[in-house]
């Protein structure tokens, strides 16, 4: 901003030349003062409670802000803006006026996959601007976020078109980048991590979904990633002219077209991306920053933004672990097996009795209960759906139903026809898609299932964007590389999700194998499915990850061929009062203590490094004594996977525990109080 002041030829003539001069000094002085007082109106800052975190924002052609941490800087001068056509807020903002606040709250996860309590506390600062549009930016101790807000009228229905929105990432140096690329908008966040620096983005890279990781190599993670997204696409990245990353969007489905029995594809999208009410705040862009790597595995920065819940009672909401059939190809064999196992009421009715035996809550019946997928009424003569139901209810059992996504869009009364038959979940599939639509899709299901108190497992899935604290009966998200890859699900992949994938919600992986392998040996194929990793590194899992429906995959016969093991897993909680980190290096190893009540149990695996690691049990209580049962890769493990030893030992908080880990190692413990 500049003011020009200039004082009239006449006006002049009447002065002394003493006189202009000194009038020549103030008036000087009034444009310096103006000038600052410019400045400073376009360039303000927002510190964390504890002032660890800074945002400073400039407005000038645009809306910037950098990141600094510790007086480092992170992220220098990224963008952001909406374009609404002919309300284009991306360029040349008028600040109207700013109003700072603060929040301190406590918050109560509905399904609480970190803590039963977090406490959350921020500096926000409100920025208004002249073309009714604002933008809200968070501080908190472990990161920021901001989030757009516009006051439009729209059309007659309030609704106005969405250009686009630019979020613009800028890279002050060549980090390193965690991404999970996507070939196009149909992407299922099932691919690999690729990991390169700024400066190596490719073009056979077209684009990276959420979350990303970016290692600053100066002592510093970020992670990067949205949520409250509704009515609105999901949020890609590309690259930047490898100097950082820009925003991509899916645009609104114009044309469609059907591809067999599961699929819907754009076959026309439109120059804008939504289409939306004109009144409305935009999802939440954040970043997590941590100095270290144990944050990340403790970080809840995501629930503190969450939408509050719309489930006003979510007693019937129950989280468990499921016995699941797809995985194994429903082969149970032996001397118990005194029938032809497969997709018949046999079958599942052994499923549910090994599911009552060792206290699951539920069994999944996949693809195949139903007389065909596009008809969800009528079950398969062979499978008997409502004997099973009857049977499992008797055992305290309930069943989870998998669908197609279009199954469920084409027959949208079918949680109300399934609650009257007493099913209890549903597990949706093959979405694939990221546009506006599909993500008004999600929420529609969701809220739908929950008048009807049916839990929904979506697969084929976005990642977790915040629809599961809007409606938590959404309990589990796929959206990741997970066990039913087999061979494609590798540790080296796999140590990164604690990192990146699990921060932003619950994750579907499917643990549990009970045939376990080395990569140089792996030769599995239903129905003797396999996983890469040791044993010890399954049982792992089911302490490390994170998610409301935690599957067991495999065959009750190796179950219970391997019960010591089969004990541990039944007996981890799907939902936790307290994490803890204890070793963190992303990429190479994770390993947690995480306690329910007052027990307390590790969970930690490794990549393809052999290594020694000295565990603390400095977090349990002083002055108590303890039971630990843990069980450690065997001593052959690096060979056969399958190599295990058990041991019950007496602990306490001064405890220091040695454990080695084979390469792609494991291990798992159950700490109980004497």
């Amino acid at each position: 901003m500049c003011i020009r002041l200039r004082v009239s030829d006449v006006a002049q003539s009447y002065l002394t030349p003493k006189t202009r001069q000194m009038r020549k000094l103030y008036f000087f002085l009034i444009v310096l003062c103006n000038v600052v007082s410019s400045f400073a109106a376009s360039t303000t800052e927002l510190l964390s409670p504890n002032g660890s975190i800074r945002i400073q924002i400039n407005l000038s052609d645009r809306i910037y802000y950098s990141i600094y941490s510790s007086d480092k800087i992170l992220l220098e001068k990224c963008h952001l803006g909406i374009d609404a056509g002919d309300a284009n807020f991306a360029m040349n903002p008028k600040l109207a006026s700013q109003k700072r606040s603060m929040i301190s709250e406590k918050i109560h996860p509905a399904v609480p996959l970190k803590f039963s309590e977090i406490i959350s506390s921020c500096n926000v600062l409100l920025l208004k601007f002249a073309n009714k549009f604002s933008v809200e930016f968070r501080a908190y101790d472990d990161g920021v976020a901001y989030r757009i807000i516009t006051d439009l009228k729209g059309d007659r229905d309030g609704q106005v078109k969405i250009i686009n929105e630019d979020v613009t990432l800028n890279i002050p140096e060549n980090y390193l980048l965690h991404l999970q690329p996507a070939r196009d908008f149909t992407a299922n966040n099932e691919t690999n991590y690729l990991h390169f620096e700024t400066r190596d983005w490719k073009p056979s890279i077209p684009m990276a979904g959420l979350p990303a990781l970016i290692d600053t190599r100066k002592g510093y993670k970020i992670l990067f990633a949205e949520t409250d997204l509704s009515d609105y696409p999901c949020l890609f990245l590309k690259d930047n002219q490898r100097k950082g990353m820009v925003s991509a969007f899916s645009g609104v489905a114009l044309e469609e077209k059907q591809e067999g029995d599961r699929f819907m594809r754009i076959t026309k999208a439109a120059d804008y991306i939504a289409q939306t009410q004109g009144q409305r705040s935009y999802p939440w862009r954040y970043f997590v920053i941590t100095s270290d790597d144990r944050q990340l595995l403790e970080a809840t920065l995501p629930v503190k933004l969450a939408p509050k819940s719309q489930i006003s009672n979510t007693a019937w909401i129950r989280p468990g672990q499921v016995s699941w059939e797809w995985w194994n190809a429903a082969a149970p064999y032996g001397p118990d097996v005194n029938f032809e196992s497969g997709f018949n009421l046999e079958t599942y009715k052994y499923y549910i009795d090994f599911a009552a035996k060792n206290r699951i809550p539920y069994i999944i019946m996949d693809e195949g209960w139903a007389e065909s997928v596009a008809n969800p009424y009528v079950p398969n003569k062979k499978v008997d759906l409502h004997e099973l139901i009857r049977y499992g209810k008797e055992k305290k059992v309930d069943i989870i139903l998998w669908l197609t996504w279009l199954s469920v869009e084409q027959n949208m009364d079918v949680f109300k026809k399934f609650a009257s038959w007493g099913i209890k979940g549903v597990k949706i599939d093959f979405m694939d898609r990221n546009d506006q639509w599909m993500v008004n899709y999600y929420e529609r299901v969701a809220k739908e299932a929950a008048k009807y108190n049916i839990l929904v497992d979506f697969h084929g899935s976005i990642t977790p964007k915040g629809l599961e604290h809007k409606y938590p009966n959404v309990i589990s998200y796929e959206g990741v590389r997970g066990l039913e890859q087999m061979e494609g699900c590798q540790p080296e992949n796999t140590i990164y999700l604690p990192f990146m994938r699990n921060i932003v919600g619950a994750m579907d992986f499917t643990p549990g194998a009970m045939i376990n392998m080395q990569p140089s040996v792996y030769g599995g194929r239903r129905p003797n499915s396999a996983s890469v990793g040791t044993r010890a590194y399954q049982l792992a899992l089911f302490v490390l990850f994170e998610s409301g429906v935690q599957m067991l995959c495999d065959n009750p016969t190796l179950y219970y061929k391997n019960q010591d093991c089969t004990d541990f897993i039944t007996q981890v909680p799907v939902t936790w009062d307290q994490t803890k980190a204890l070793k963190a290096q992303a990429g190479e190893v994770a390993v947690v203590a995480k306690r329910k009540g007052k027990v307390w149990y590790i969970g930690g695996i490794t990549n393809g490094k052999e290594r020694q690691l000295d565990i603390k049990l400095d977090f349990l209580a002083a002055n108590k004594q303890y039971e630990m049962t843990s069980f450690a890769d065997g001593i052959n493990a690096n060979r056969q996977a399958m190599d295990y030893k058990k041991t019950t030992k007496e602990v306490n908080s001064g405890t220091s525990i040695p454990v080695k880990l084979s390469r792609n190692g494991g291990f798992a413990a159950v700490i109980t109080e004497l």
